[in-house]
């Protein structure tokens, strides 16, 4: 071992003496005394709201599971509540969604004409003219059509009810005439007996139906006046409402709103085009292929387009029934066949392209959505259900974002951008 070892391990030895030696513990105790002790590392904070542990013998899964139980009891509460309200105030508040649908629509119109120096309420005025006289234009055209193409398909009917009588005579079943007679008898009584109207509820009958005509007339009304204003003064509506609203929920509802006001009217749009492209796709294949009602039946495609996957689905399946008993199966397999590759066309290309993300809903979704505003309101909630979706959807998206840097104003020292300093 060397010099330098031997030091090494005998200095350890003093060391180790001197740390166990009460004599000097004593003398540092007393320099401790007329000196202030070591500062000792701060204990780890505690979290203010952290839970207390009330009852420790119940799970904390327990306890999680039950908060969130009342709280989506919560919730469930408030949206029976506003349908509640939304049912009994449902003459207002199906014009107001339908105005809504409509100025999403025609309110770029109205913009291209205010960009040119037309006044806001003239452009909102003409813009409205105009959509209605199309409205009125193309209804006019498509009802002249259908009643032109009755005739033809109650013919093509009547020849087909024939074969199939021809075919229960002397097909496989080899029925009798008066058996076939006997049955078609039965039918019409009860189609008939179903359709009659009793005489003693002919006041009633007329009381619904003066009710209804006012409902409606009320409804459109509504729906005029409040298209008017969304397209005039519908920013200056919504910064009203949210100005109502605290200070720190106003800016985010305000940027949520703009987000959902263009979900909507890229929604509207891409429907729009959709239809029109489905509807101009499946009436030329009618045409073609001399379908009755083929004009009618372009204008249901078009119309049930604006119910996603459901209303293509209903509409395709009146087009291939109306082939199936106009002409023959061949006609109706080609149409199921043009039918479902328009859809598919719709689905994979049209839909993904137009609408993008922004507006993107799945499909389980829009289905679900489909059925429930069907069963809440009807056609009018099928109509209205997969665009109150995409609102939602666009809404919460921009509330879940991070909000945007506050700019920097410049200070009244530092020279405006742009200037030279000497």
């Amino acid at each position: 071992m060397s010099r330098l070892s031997r030091s090494t391990a005998r200095a350890r030895q003093v060391w180790a003496a001197l740390r166990n030696n009460p004599y000097v513990e004593r003398v540092e105790q007393a320099r401790y005394r007329n000196e202030d002790p070591p500062e000792l590392p701060p204990p780890p904070p505690t979290p203010e709201n952290a839970p207390e542990d009330d009852d420790p013998g119940v799970p904390r899964s327990l306890k999680v599971a039950s908060s969130w139980a009342w709280r989506s009891l919560a919730i469930a509460a408030a949206v029976i509540g506003i349908l509640y309200l939304a049912d009994m105030l449902a003459v207002v508040v199906i014009p107001v969604l339908i105005s809504l649908l409509l100025a999403a629509m025609l309110q770029p119109l109205a913009a291209l004409l205010i960009r040119v120096h037309v006044p806001r309420s003239l452009a909102s005025v003409v813009v409205l003219i105009a959509g209605l006289a199309t409205v009125v234009g193309v209804l006019t055209f498509v009802i002249n059509q259908f009643i032109d193409g009755v005739p033809q398909l109650v013919a093509n009917v009547q020849e087909g009810f024939q074969t199939i009588q021809t075919w229960l005579i002397e097909g496989p079943l080899h029925l009798e005439q008066e058996q076939i007679d006997s049955f078609f008898d039965q039918l019409s009584k009860a189609v008939g007996q179903y359709l009659a109207a009793d005489p003693g509820s002919a006041a009633e009958t007329a009381g619904i139906t003066l009710g209804v005509a006012l409902t409606f007339l009320t409804g459109l009304f509504l729906v005029l006046f409040t298209t008017f204003f969304f397209m005039r003064d519908g920013r200056r509506i919504w910064n009203f409402l949210v100005g109502m609203l605290p200070a720190a929920a106003a800016e985010p509802m305000l940027r949520a709103g703009n987000a959902s006001w263009r979900s909507l009217v890229s929604y509207v749009r891409a429907t729009i085009l959709v239809a029109v492209i489905d509807a101009i796709g499946i009436g030329a294949g009618l045409v073609w292929l001399d379908v009755p009602l083929a004009v009618p039946l372009a204008a249901l495609v078009f119309l049930g387009a604006f119910v996603p996957i459901v209303g293509a689905t209903v509409s395709g399946a009146v087009a291939v029934l109306v082939a199936l008993v106009g002409d023959d199966w061949v006609t109706a397999l080609i149409v199921l066949i043009l039918v479902l590759a328009v859809q598919q066309l719709e689905g994979n290309v049209l839909q993904p392209l137009l609408m993008g993300r922004a507006v993107s809903i799945h499909p389980l979704a829009v289905v679900l959505a489909v059925g429930g505003g069907v069963v809440l309101a009807g056609i009018i909630g099928a109509l209205i259900a997969v665009p109150l979706v995409a609102v939602i959807n666009a809404g919460v998206r921009q509330l879940r974002l991070k909000p945007p840097p506050p700019k920097e104003e410049p200070s009244e020292e530092s020279p405006p951008p742009g200037t030279v300093t000497a």
